[in-house]
């Protein structure tokens, strides 16, 4: 049922993926043209700025329908962390758009044009609009799956865009404060930058294979060690094999005994991973003693080659 439910999201993720698509290629057409005719290069550059959105949803959505494909023998844990992958590429893309946004307020900075304010106000928010709609179709996704969270940041970010240039539009309507579209457009930066490095550290920690945030390996040996017929836990790891699902790997050290009585034990860790971790995907080890010293982390893996 589980399972079920998840693919069932994914689904629903995959057809708001889509329909954000379609947008992100109508917006910046109706964009590019207001901003030729209004002389906003504002409008322009939010144009571009939405269309390298559409690649970056795109690659999010191929992300999710590769990810949607079961394991195979020579991949085992299936195809799901390649939207870790896409997430990186799509922060770089908003790192790429942010130095470009950066790049074209220096030059307006120096360079001040006049620009049709009603124009631009008008253009902007249809904009403004059209991304939120998107913004609120991919919110849901962005609390669960950091490839969802990517995109979600991309029109939260183009949303944001439109709603300052339209502002500006409002402004200029009434004053000439040209200096104000580059100094908006420097702020909307700061905010990729700040909003797209969270994204950027957690895609990195997951292909580390970093214990996730929040999970502390000495507070699951203590939980599992509580269990009557467990001895110890050690060699214990706990890593994302995609940003929905936590895995762990761990020695148990049981008394000798039958095996259908470490089935039943098997059964307990793992309703208590479950239940206090969040952990969906436990692969444990049982044996009578340990063969290494019982420390909590791998020694293989702190040997220098």
């Amino acid at each position: 049922m589980g399972h079920s439910h998840q693919h069932s999201r994914q689904a629903s993720w995959g057809k708001r993926l889509f329909i954000t698509m379609v947008m992100n290629l109508i917006i910046p057409a109706v964009q590019i043209v207001g901003g030729i005719v209004s002389g906003s290069m504002a409008l322009i550059s939010d144009a571009l700025h939405n269309l390298g959105d559409f690649v970056a949803v795109l690659i999010s959505y191929l992300a999710l329908q590769i990810g949607n494909r079961g394991s195979t023998p020579s991949l085992t844990f299936g195809y799901r962390r390649i939207e870790v992958m896409a997430a990186v590429f799509n922060v770089a893309l908003l790192f790429g758009a942010a130095l470009f946004i950066a790049y074209e307020g220096w030059v307006r900075l120096l360079h001040p044009v006049a620009i049709q304010g009603s124009l631009v106000i008008g253009v902007a928010l249809l904009a403004f609009f059209a991304n939120a709609v998107s913004t609120w179709m991919l919110a849901s996704g962005a609390k669960e799956n950091l490839n969802m969270r990517g995109a979600f940041l991309h029109m939260l970010t183009d949303t944001l865009t439109s709603l300052g240039v339209a502002l500006l539009g409002l402004i200029w309507v009434f004053r000439p404060w040209y200096w104000l579209d580059p100094i908006v457009s420097w702020m909307i930066v700061a905010l990729i930058l700040y909003s797209g490095w969270d994204i950027l550290k957690e895609a990195l920690l997951i292909l580390m294979n970093a214990t996730p945030p929040g999970i502390s390996l000495e507070a699951i040996q203590k939980e599992v060690e509580t269990i009557e017929g467990i001895d110890g836990l050690h060699h214990l790891h706990v890593w994302n094999p995609s940003s929905g699902t936590i895995a762990l790997a761990a020695h148990v050290i049981v008394p000798d005994q039958r095996l259908g009585q470490v089935d039943a034990l098997s059964k307990q860790v793992r309703n208590l991973l479950l239940e206090k971790f969040n952990i969906d995907h436990p692969i444990l080890q049982f044996e009578t003693s340990t063969y290494q010293p019982a420390d909590l982390l791998c020694h293989l893996c702190n040997t220098n080659p």
